[in-house]
């Protein structure tokens, strides 16, 4: 099965379960754009039509500005920010992530 085909399973399975939590783990690592977007676009609409909270790690600023109500980031283990997506912004992805760090967009 190919990456997006395998996440797609790996949420059938978790739905079979009937939860009202889904913790996604990094869901489009090695995803092309657009299959990182049709995962996630499924991810966001199972939160509004069923009502299912989804906890999602993402590395993509892009994608946590596009798909995300609300945000935490955690460094070393501590949480080192909380709040809307749209409140990170360049220096806050650098406090998270490291001065060296560069954005890189998927979208």
């Amino acid at each position: 099965l190919s990456g997006g085909q395998q996440q797609r399973v790996g949420i059938a399975r978790a739905l079979m379960q009937e939860p009202k939590v889904i913790l996604a783990d990094e869901p489009v690592a090695s995803l092309d754009p657009v299959l990182a977007h049709s995962i996630l676009k499924y991810l966001e609409q199972l939160n509004k039509e069923r009502g299912i909270t989804i906890l999602c790690s993402l590395h993509y600023l892009d994608l946590v500005h596009r798909y995300a109500t609300r945000a935490i980031a955690l460094k070393d283990g501590k949480l080192v920010f909380e709040g809307l997506p749209n409140q990170i912004d360049d220096d806050q992805f650098k406090s998270i992530y490291g001065q060296e760090a560069e954005r890189v967009s998927i979208v």
